[in-house]
Formats: structure tokens, sequence, C-alpha cells
């Protein structure tokens, strides 16, 4: 019998789920402005997700996550639609995670080699056919190490970058962001000046994938809520302070989105006389970095095998080696993966790659999350007699609210996300345009295929049953 997870186990596996220094660089790009869209974040998704995540997962304690959610709402087929947005996008989101590896090991050998993209492409290639091949032999992360890699990898560093960005300021060091009223809200009239709304909730994204382990949590009902609540605060702060950490040492034209957590503690302790300290915390966030990897690659996989189940997509993906796990899904995973890799050679710069796949993954997540804010509507209708759980307060006005801001924040996210940055060379307004509209329709297209697919497959069991 598996053991339960206790209220500070859960709280670090969340916290290790999602809160990543990855995205620091990205959202530090827009200085004191970062504020201003952290709390536009926070309003209109953080807190809708926490609040809904913490509703349906108590809700439901035998079987947690969004397919299950979306199904008993509106079906296989959305619940169909829902997982492939989730798998997809952890697919285009792993280039960026696997670049940002890339670029902190170059500290331990040379900085530069972080805008080279013959030694980035080795190495993403490597470390996750390396990571897929591990997986195959059956990998099983418990929660103890899921958290020793959280706590070393992810919140001492988190921790250590606020701690000396506070030290920096205090000290009287230049500050390269301005910190006036007039600085901190934005002109909200130019479009260009909320495209940081994107690398900000691409900070946030996951709270959901915490419902799969409902059903592993000591007194689920109660635990849950606390759970996401604090560390839904940890989330928001670290990110924040670690973004502000980065913009007052570095000016937005200088930070490097795969390297910029580095560059910053390099000048931290350059600043500071701490230079022996920099191969140590190279190693630790990339320790942090690789546990979040291992964490990540199995659980999308695990879930298009459970689509495979429902008879959409073709049995060879439902395939188990002798370790039980799906290894035609990863080996597509690496495959795919691969491909997404290539398109670095179509960007003009290590930035604009990095930026691209962020804006596209987080526009096809963001698609998901507005269809589990309708799933939260409709069984707040129909799902009405429910065990003693954790409820949106306010009942019906309650969940409406926070659906709408939710939904809102989706919306207003996926149309920012066709713009670019000025302040990164994307190749031209019309080309960035050219390049996310097609990645939307290279990854949403296979759906019909899927859909096509299992209709086939039913009515051809269809047939074989009638005749028999």
């Amino acid at each position: 019998m598996n053991k339960k997870l206790s209220l500070i186990p859960l709280i670090i596996l969340i916290i290790a789920s999602i809160d990543n220094m990855k995205n620091l660089p990205g959202a530090a790009l827009f200085g004191s402005s970062t504020i201003f869209f952290f709390v536009f974040s926070a309003i209109f998704f953080l807190i809708p997700t926490s609040l809904l995540t913490a509703e349906l997962a108590s809700a439901f304690p035998d079987k947690g996550g969004v397919y299950q959610w979306v199904n008993t709402a509106f079906g296989k087929k959305w619940a169909m639609a829902a997982i492939w947005l989730q798998w997809i996008n952890t697919m285009i989101w792993y280039p960026t995670m696997l670049s940002f590896i890339a670029g902190t090991l170059t500290y331990l050998i040379d900085p530069a080699l972080a805008q080279n993209k013959v030694y980035l492409i080795s190495c993403i290639l490597s470390i996750f056919w390396g990571l897929t091949l591990i997986n195959m032999k059956g990998i099983s992360v418990s929660a103890l190490v899921n958290n020793i890699c959280a706590t070393i990898g992810t919140i001492v560093p988190l921790i250590f970058l606020i701690t000396l960005g506070a030290i920096w300021v205090l000290k009287g060091h230049p500050l390269q962001i301005e910190m006036n009223l007039k600085s901190l809200i934005p002109p909200l009239d130019q479009s260009t000046s909320w495209i940081s709304l994107i690398a900000i909730m691409a900070s946030f994204l996951g709270m959901e994938l915490s419902g799969v382990h409902v059903s592993d949590i000591r007194n689920p009902q109660k635990n849950f809520p606390k759970a996401i609540l604090l560390a839904g605060v940890f989330i928001f702060l670290s990110m924040l302070l670690g973004s502000l950490s980065i913009g007052v040492v570095l000016p937005g034209s200088d930070i490097l989105l795969v390297s910029g957590i580095m560059q910053v503690f390099n000048g931290f302790f350059h600043a500071f006389g701490l230079s022996a300290l920099t191969p140590i915390m190279t190693l630790l966030i990339v320790i942090g970095s690789i546990g979040t990897m291992i964490n990540w690659l199995i659980s999308p996989a695990k879930g298009l095998l459970h689509a495979a189940e429902f008879g959409f997509l073709p049995k060879p993906f439902m395939q188990k080696n002798k370790a039980g796990v799906p290894s035609n899904i990863l080996l597509a995973q690496a495959i795919l993966v691969s491909l997404f890799c290539l398109v670095f050679l179509l960007e003009p710069n290590i930035n604009a790659f990095y930026w691209f796949f962020t804006a596209l993954s987080t526009e096809l997540y963001m698609l998901m999350y507005v269809l589990m804010f309708c799933t939260g509507i409709k069984l707040h209708y129909s799902a009405t007699k429910r065990a003693d759980s954790f409820k949106i307060p306010g009942k019906t006005l309650g969940i409406w609210t926070v659906a709408s801001l939710g939904i809102i924040g989706c919306l207003s996210t996926i149309l920012l996300s066709f713009f670019p940055p000025e302040n990164i060379n994307t190749g031209g307004n019309l080309r960035y345009l050219f390049m996310i509209c097609t990645g939307n329709i290279l990854a949403l297209s296979p759906l019909f295929f899927f859909y096509r697919y299992q209709k086939k497959s039913a009515m051809s069991s269809c047939l074989e049953k009638a005749e028999y």
C-alpha cells in the first residue's frame, strides 16, 4: 500500500511542478512593469486556476486530472482535446526547458557557448534522449526524490537569487529599472507593452497537473485546497521577486533568455567576491531542472496512453515494455522534440527561438485552460451531488466570477502571443505571425485525425460484434 502524501510534501510537490527559474529572464525583460503584469496574471490566471483546481480535485478524489474532469462534463472527445493540448504543449515546452539547461551548463565550460546553435542542439538532444532511455527502464520518481530535486535545485537557488537582489539594492548598486509609479504602470494602449504577459503567464502554468495526485493525498478534501493556496502564494512571490532581481542588475537588451539566470548570478558573485560559487550554483540549477524534466517526461505520455486506450490512437501506441512504460509514445515524443529543435536553424537568434516556443506552448496551454474553466461551470450545475469537499466561495456567483476572470486572462494571452516583443529580433512581424499561425495549425490538426480514427475504430468494433 502506497504511503499517502501529507500537507508539506504536497506543497513542495506542487511548487516543484510549477516554480521554475527558466521563466524569470523572460519576465525580467520588461523592467518595473513586470510588477503590474504579475499582479494582473495572479488575478486573471493564478488565483482562478488554483481555486478551480482545488474544487475539482477535492470534488473528484478518486480520479483526478483534466482528462477525467472534462470527460465528466463534456464527454471523451472534448477530454481528448484537453489531454492533447496538454501533451503537445509539453512537447513544444521541452526545447525551452532543455535550452535553459544547456545554456546554464555553459557556465561550467564557456558562457559564450550559450549563443552557439550547434552546441545547444547537441546538448538538448543528448539530454532528452538520455532521459527518454532512462524512463524506458521504468523510473518511479517518488515524492521524496521529487522534493529533494525541488529543494536543492529550485527553492534554494530562488531564495539565494532574491536575497542577493535585495542586498544589491540595499548596498546602493546602480539599478537597471526605474521604480516609480509612472514606470510601474505600462502604457495600456500599446500591445507591445502587454507582451510580457506571455512570459509571466508561462510562469504559472501547470497548477492543474497536481490534480492527478489527489488519490495519493491524505485527507484530500482539506489538505489539497490548503496546499494549492500556500504553494500559490510561494510561487507568486518567488517568481515576482526573482524576476525583479534579474531586472535590477541586467538591462532588458542584455538579457539572454537561455542563460539569463547564470548571467545575473555571475554578476552578483563577481560584485560580492563570491565567484567560487558559480559552478556550485550551476550544478544546483541543472539538478533541479533535470529533476523537473524527469517528473514531466512520463506524465504526458501516460495521459496520451489513456487516450489511446479509449481508441483515439492506433494500437501500437498502447504498447508497453516490460517495465510497464508506454515505450512507443516515449519514442514518438523524442522524435517530435528532435524535429522541433531544428527550428533553431530557422530563427535569427537564440532569444527568438526561445521566445517563439514559449509563446506557442503558452498559447496552446491557454486553450486547454479555457476548456477547463468551461468544465468548472458545467460541473457546477451537473455534478451537484458531491462529498464534503472544497468549493469556490460565493456559490454560483463565485464559480462564474472565477471562470470569467480565468477565461479573460487566457484569451488575452492567446491574442498577445501573435505579436512579437520589440526587444527581441524575431525576423519581422509578418514572419513571426506566419510561424505562430503555422505552429498552431500543425499542433491542432492531428486532433481531427484522432477523432476520425476513433470513429472508424468504433464502427469496426460494432461490425465485429454484430458478425459474431
